[in-house]
């Protein structure tokens, strides 16, 4: 789910509140006009009725009373009244007998303007021609020049009489409707202009801002350089600037400390790594001074191992656990008795089986570490004397399910000491030696190793020579 934008959510609330308000603000205006809508018609409702009443009242004191119907119809028809009605009283039926044309008797709704003598305004607006009907009382009086108890036989106070009139109000409703749309429209264009300014803001006061904010923040961490707090205008992104170096900062103390102790940490390995391989040589030499090997054997064999590996193109963590692990192939014999060990001739049948043991023993003493290099001498010690056939010992392992390691220095073994003279034996000439590999090639050595071997047969001459033997002259 993508979490919506800071710009999303402010115009949506603001929307929301804009809408609500402008719905509110209609409303308000609405009932308001409305009021004074219906106000204005009542006002124009009694001017006629006034205008009515003056009329009638110079008609009748010009004696010219069986005129009047066509007085009213010329008010009725100038001011577009759609029905204008003159209401008797019971006292001026009495007095001057029944009306005649626009004149009437009272019925059951203008007989409540005659008992509270209150105008009586009745809206019909929900039609397709709206009206209004107005009944206006006449009340006798003898205050001004329209002296009513002249002419009427009541007592002041008295209805004499009203004005019925009923007027179309379609144009007022048509008006009011403009003005709502009007304000309507008013309201619409502001809050466009308000949404409009709200969105230039929070881009250019919060948007951009806070993506410039990010870019630099992310150049200063990786170039080491404080985000510069002049670059913003607001001051809540300054105050987030001037955090954000704060944070680098402290980030930054703690790397370069992270730093140094990973330093000293790999030194401190390295020095380990290094002690380690010293140690594991000076075994192998131990080893190779007990068993009477010629001198340098160790040396030799471990540069042999080396070399192979990396004509192989093994990796260089292989690499340097086949070098530094090489020197422990032969480091069972220290398990293997001196009888045995040191015997000058050739071994019987049930020597050789104890002989043989010194693979396991060797495996027993290295396979308990959690070291690398510990561990691969493990391998070393125990499948050096592995054949490629499978008919090596300990385990009669076959192919490449003899650990590269084991394979690399079974052949250096093999050369070395061929190449130098024991106790036992004299040395053999090279041409010798490149016929017996040659020939256990698939047999006894991996392929692959004895090619490389031969490929490179002056380099390992060369390391025979900077590193000789005791009795290399016997050669």
């Amino acid at each position: 789910m993508i979490n919506p934008s800071i710009q999303t959510l402010v115009i949506k609330n603001l929307i929301s509140f804009l809408l609500i308000l402008a719905l509110v603000v209609v409303a308000i205006a609405g009932v308001n006009y409305r009021a004074l809508s219906k106000q204005a018609i009542e006002n124009q409702a009694l001017a006629h009725a006034e205008l009515v009443r003056a009329g009638l009242t110079a008609h009748m004191k010009a004696n010219i009373m069986h005129k009047r119907s066509y007085y009213l119809d010329e008010v009725r028809q100038l001011h577009n009244i759609n029905s204008l009605e003159i209401v008797r009283g019971a006292s001026i039926t009495a007095q001057f007998g029944a009306g005649i044309g626009y004149e009437k008797v009272t019925d059951e709704i203008t007989e409540q303007v005659f008992i509270t003598k209150q105008p009586l305004f009745i809206m019909n607006e929900f039609t397709l021609a709206p009206t209004i009907r107005a009944i206006i009382p006449y009340i006798a009086s003898n205050e001004g020049d329209l002296n009513c108890l002249s002419c009427h036989q009541v007592d002041e106070g008295a209805v004499i009489g009203a004005v019925d009139i009923v007027m179309d109000v379609s144009e007022y409703q048509r008006r009011s409707f403009m003005v709502l749309v009007g304000i309507f429209i008013t309201i619409v264009i502001f809050t466009s202009l308000i949404l409009l300014n709200t969105v230039r803001t929070i881009q250019k006061h919060v948007q951009r801002p806070l993506e410039n904010l990010i870019k630099t923040a992310d150049s200063a961490y990786h170039n080491h350089q404080p985000v510069n707090p002049n670059d913003f205008e607001t001051r809540e992104f300054v105050n987030v600037a001037n955090e954000i170096n704060l944070f680098n900062d402290d980030v930054i103390a703690h790397q370069d400390m992270l730093k140094k102790k990973n330093s000293e940490l790999k030194q401190l390995n390295d020095e380990i790594e290094s002690t380690l391989r010293e140690t594991v040589y000076t075994i192998g030499v131990i080893e190779e001074q007990r068993s009477k090997e010629t001198s340098n054997h160790t040396k030799r064999v471990t540069l042999y191992s080396q070399l192979i590996a990396q004509k192989l193109d093994l990796t260089p963590r292989e690499i340097e656990l086949v070098t530094a692990a090489a020197p422990l192939h032969d480091i069972g014999k220290i398990g293997i008795p001196d009888s045995i060990l040191l015997k000058p001739g050739k071994l019987d049948s049930a020597e050789y089986e104890v002989m043989k043991n010194h693979t396991r023993i060797g495996f027993s003493m290295l396979n308990h570490s959690e070291r690398d290099i510990l561990r691969s001498g493990a391998i070393i010690a125990l499948q050096h004397h592995e054949r490629w056939n499978g008919e090596g010992y300990p385990q009669g392992l076959k192919g490449e399910n003899i650990h590269i390691f084991g394979r690399i220095v079974a052949l250096a073994d093999v050369f070395d000491a061929l190449y130098s003279s024991r106790i036992y034996k004299k040395a053999w000439d090279i041409e010798r030696i490149i016929k017996l590999i040659n020939e256990e090639r698939g047999q006894h050595f991996d392929p692959q190793v004895v090619d490389v071997f031969l490929e490179n047969i002056n380099e390992f001459i060369a390391i025979c020579d900077q590193y000789p033997s005791g009795s290399v002259s016997e050669k």
